[in-house]
């Protein structure tokens, strides 16, 4: 990627740049911190880069104070042992509430609009939010909870999940959750880890125009969770159904079942009086996959998630008051998490729940247009659907407001790109962004200062030394290598829950470069600063040891129009690896040699000999996680007859039946 750049799908304008919190924030840092680089105070977002790096204490605490942070006290100590990965310490002397930073609106204001497909629309302002926040708070004081409990949810993406959480935090009691979808295992093996102390759940959620029920999981997970006190059932497809079930699940003297109406029933608001607890207490658990094993529980502090997300938010996403921002995730995944924080940027945040297809592919943007949308955020698998199914939102929708599209979950092909700026809008900022639950943030992301190139990152994260590390530990610009990290940020996790030792905590990212964070991901910095992503460094392929990006083959295959989505992995063969391709095709179609060959001549056009597949096979699925990525690893595992560990991490555990004991790869 050294040379000439790709081409440039969008340039900001100058006024755009002029107006933006990027251009705000480098006055700000020049005239609070003398922010120089070179002899020079700071001009533009590559030297503000390069000053964050240089002076991190001095970038995280101008981002404190640009951002407005609320807190007791920031103490006068930034980074303690900063040298150390793990073993850094950001603000150890500071107390701070994440809550009361998401809650500084109390204006009537709108907060949170709510669409659940084409059923619900609900809408609070941040007075009502405050006050929803307040009853819950002293609903669960009533309840005994108490610091450092553990609150879990079983929830949709609704505004009652958003008010569960920070009344959790507001109290500084941890929060984790999981969205219906999955199923009672896949819940428990999360849960019972963690041993939470209340479980928000509802009774049912909407997808593709039906109702589903989830009271009987519900039972199932209460009778399998011990140290529940009590279970708040919240209705959402119909009004207080029946929950003798959930309460006849636990025999315990004292557990509580109750409608969420009759849990709050009892309190009016009043003001909230936010715990001020330190920089790192725990905040919220997320979990990993959990497809080669048990989940890992993440624990991520109040603090460092905070003043990370205000980053992301206000400079790379350039998040401002009159903004309204949408993230197509469930309460599953690390984006709500993300999403939920744009309160303490006094947005708007706009919550969907339900199939993003339903009724027809143009919900969202119907969404968009009904509640002027400015940032949409999504994942690249949605929008290469959009572009299979022929969907043009630019002739059919205004989208006057959108000025913003964030993309992750899996790299983002040029090709989408240009999907994006010939059929949705021109005028647009495009940010492919990717990081992860191990940080609940990102390494590369937007910028909407620099012009996006066909087909790149835009940029690293402020404050984030990422580089690229060849196998020998050496950093590299223009090669693919290792993501890493090679010093310390406020949002590493604080800890792995049930990992007193820290071993797997160390292990999961510092097993392979002594202090220095090993991502897991297979990545080119390019000499303009920007990043392409080209897949999973444990998907990667490794034909006669050359090193292969899953990202390369897909997106070379996912043009052909013929094929809907395709997997690749590296079967063990002859004593080395051999290349095999699994395709999705159109309904009707059927793998033929002259498709299989265009396949593989496009693939070695495009890219080189060592990428053509030595099978290709077709499936009728593919299977995926609850939150939508293709599951390399798991196919592999069933390829070669390893047991998958768990399968109640995928959304679609059936689907790897199509690939097991298939005859054509015994030979």
């Amino acid at each position: 990627m050294t040379g000439q750049a790709p081409d440039i799908s969008w340039k900001p304008s100058a006024r755009r740049i002029a107006d933006s919190n990027i251009s705000r924030f480098i006055q700000f840092a020049n005239r609070r911190y003398g922010a120089t680089i070179d002899s020079g105070n700071l001009t533009d977002s590559p030297q503000l880069y390069e000053w964050s790096i240089r002076e991190p204490e001095n970038f995280w605490n101008a981002l404190w104070d640009f951002a407005n942070v609320i807190a007791q006290t920031r103490g006068s100590r930034t980074l303690v042992d900063g040298d150390k990965m793990p073993g850094a310490r950001w603000y150890p002397d500071a107390r701070l509430n994440y809550a009361e930073n998401l809650l500084r609106r109390r204006d009537d204001a709108t907060a949170i609009v709510f669409k659940g497909e084409n059923r619900v629309r609900w809408q609070l302002s941040y007075a009502d939010l405050y006050d929803a926040v307040s009853r819950t708070v002293q609903a669960l004081e009533a309840t005994g909870v108490a610091e450092g409990d553990r609150v879990a949810a079983f929830m949709p993406n609704l505004p009652d999940t958003i008010i569960f959480m920070l009344a959790t935090a507001s109290l500084g009691a941890i929060w984790s959750s999981c969205s219906p979808d999955f199923g009672t295992q896949g819940v428990l093996d999360r849960f019972c880890q963690i041993e939470p102390s209340i479980l928000f759940a509802v009774e049912g959620y909407y997808y593709n125009g039906q109702a589903h029920d989830t009271l009987p999981r519900v039972a199932e997970i209460v009778d399998k969770l011990p140290s529940l006190k009590a279970a708040v059932i919240v209705s959402y497809t119909r009004d207080k159904p029946d929950i003798s079930a959930i309460r006849d699940a636990r025999h315990l003297e004292g557990f509580v079942a109750q409608h969420l109406e009759d849990f709050v029933a009892p309190w009016r608001g009043k003001e909230v009086k936010f715990r001020q607890l330190p920089f790192d207490h725990p905040l919220f658990i997320l979990y990993s996959s959990g497809t080669t094993g048990a989940p890992k529980c993440i624990v991520h502090g109040a603090g460092g998630t905070l003043l990370q997300h205000l980053k992301e938010h206000q400079l790379h996403t350039d998040l401002k008051l009159s903004d309204r921002l949408f993230y197509f995730t469930t309460c599953g995944w690390m984006m709500w998490n993300w999403l939920a924080s744009g309160l303490a940027s006094g947005a708007t945040l706009l919550l969907y729940d339900g199939a993003p297809t339903y009724p027809d592919p143009s919900v969202l943007f119907d969404f968009a247009d009904a509640e002027r949308m400015t940032v949409f955020g999504t994942s690249a698998k949605y929008i290469d659907a959009l572009n299979k199914a022929g969907v043009k939102p630019a002739e059919t929708h205004k989208l006057s407001s959108l000025k913003t599209m964030t993309s992750t979950g899996s790299p983002l092909v040029a090709e989408s790109f240009d999907y994006v700026y010939n059929n949705i809008k021109k005028d647009l900022l495009l940010s492919s962004i990717s990081g992860g639950t191990d940080i609940v943030s990102c390494f590369i992301l937007g910028d909407p200062t620099l012009p996006v190139h066909r087909g790149e990152i835009q940029r690293r994260g402020f404050g984030m030394k990422v580089e690229v590390f060849s196998d020998d530990g050496q950093p590299m610009i223009g090669e693919k290598g290792e993501l890493v990290c090679t010093a310390s940020f406020p949002s590493m996790p604080v800890m792995f829950w049930n990992d007193e030792d820290g071993n797997k905590y160390h292990a999961a990212y510092f097993g392979r470069f002594p202090n220095v964070w090993c991502h897991g991901d297979f990545m080119e910095l390019t000499d303009r600063g920007s990043a392409v992503i080209y897949g999973r460094s444990d998907a990667i392929l490794n034909p006669g040891g050359v090193r292969i990006g899953t990202a390369e083959i897909y997106r070379q295959v996912e043009q052909l129009d013929e094929i809907l989505e395709a997997l690749v992995i590296g079967q063990q063969w002859d004593n080395d690896v051999r290349v095999v391709l699994f395709v999705r095709l159109r309904e009707g179609l059927q793998l033929d040699e002259p498709l299989t060959q265009k396949i593989r001549a496009r693939i070695r056009r495009n890219t080189t000999p060592r990428h053509v597949p030595d099978k290709v096979l077709q499936v009728a699925d593919i299977p995926r996680t609850k939150s939508g990525k293709i599951v390399e690893l798991a196919v592999r595992d069933v390829v070669h007859g390893i047991p998958v560990k768990n399968h109640e991490a995928l959304a679609n555990p059936g689907a790897l039946e199509h690939f097991r004991d298939r005859d054509e790869l015994r030979a």
